[in-house]
């Protein structure tokens, strides 16, 4: 039976309207049985201004292995900003909160609050301190249960720095070390390995603690007081929180000074050794790449640097009016001029 004058329009508008619902459905309902975006959980101990770039060599290397933020997955930053009596409280949430890798940085601290956490959700770390000394991991080849990660042993190279102070002020009577109480356990070690390395070679030394700001800025001032010839500030993420502000301390009181990474020569200090922090970041990106692509943390060995760099700011040096031995600028990786 025909319809009625105007009422093919009413028929037609109704099926197009079903249909233009329908169409609209299907993209909703194709979405919905797509598995939810990976979420990594980023519990750092450090600030985000001084350590923002060691996440992008994270990124960079999830990006090696197929993964790129906000396109195949997100990253939750947590930034402590030294404040690492949190570390526990945010672990725990992001524990509750189910995020699919804890990629814990800047120290040890925040792999152990994640551990405590979470015997299940992997867990990628980058530290400098020994994770089994620590009790992070039994063995480093074969780290075992939900754990794994980057160690660059830089805690175990203040004899190596402590050395090279003394190289650049040769005949020094006293050279001062500065280490944060704040962690006792790797900073009684850090003290108890520049103690016997000067007991060696019958060097006087003055070890100085200071955990903020402040500390620092004393510590700085009673070194000038008590005329140290050279600093070995020793590694730790607190001090690499406060980069720019221990390298001015440095320039301000005259003192050549020695830090862990090579982002303090950049910064103006004058010295650093120690290995590429970067090249340790992106490979942890890649370890989480790879662990979300199914592959188990414990049985990806913990990846240790096999080169260090040695590095000398020119500019520094002339701005302390100071001439570095030859021996010690031809042993140099960088110059910077």
């Amino acid at each position: 039976m025909p319809f009625p004058e105007g009422a093919a329009d009413v028929q037609r508008r109704k099926f197009l309207g079903v249909f233009g619902v329908a169409a609209a459905t299907w993209p909703l309902a194709a979405r919905a049985q797509q598995p939810p975006m990976p979420v990594i959980g980023w519990l750092s101990g450090a600030a985000a201004g001084p350590f923002g770039h060691f996440a992008a060599s994270f990124r960079q290397g999830l990006a090696e292995v197929g993964f790129v933020e906000g396109r195949n997955v997100a990253i939750e930053y947590h930034w402590m900003d030294g404040q690492l009596q949190r570390l526990p409280e945010v672990a725990a949430d992001l524990v509750n909160r189910k995020v699919s890798i804890i990629a814990a940085s800047a120290g040890i601290g925040p792999a152990i609050a994640a551990k405590a956490a979470t015997t299940t959700i992997p867990i990628v770390f980058v530290a400098g301190t020994d994770p089994v000394m620590s009790g992070l991991v039994p063995n480093l080849n074969r780290p075992g249960g939900n754990i794994t990660g980057a160690y660059w042993f830089t805690t175990t190279l203040e004899p190596k720095r402590f050395g090279l102070a003394r190289d650049m002020v040769p005949g020094a009577a006293l050279i001062g070390a500065l280490v944060n109480p704040n962690r006792p356990a790797v900073s009684q070690h850090q003290a108890k390995q520049l103690e016997e390395a000067a007991q060696a070679v019958g060097q006087r030394i003055l070890i100085l603690r200071a955990s903020n700001e402040a500390e620092m800025t004393s510590a700085f001032g009673t070194f000038a007081r008590e005329q140290v010839a050279a600093i070995a500030v020793t590694a730790d993420p607190s001090f690499n929180s406060q980069r720019d502000h221990l390298t001015a301390l440095a320039l301000r009181h005259r003192l050549p000074s020695i830090f862990e990474t090579r982002d303090f020569a950049a910064a103006g200090g004058l010295m650093s050794y120690g290995p590429n922090l970067h090249s340790m970041y992106r490979i942890a990106g890649t370890y989480a790449g790879r662990i979300l692509k199914g592959e188990k943390p414990a049985d990806l060995p913990i990846v240790q640097p096999t080169t260090f760099e040695f590095v000398i700011n020119l500019k520094t040096a002339k701005a302390l009016g100071l001439t570095i031995p030859s021996g010690l600028l031809a042993s140099a990786d960088e110059v910077i001029e």
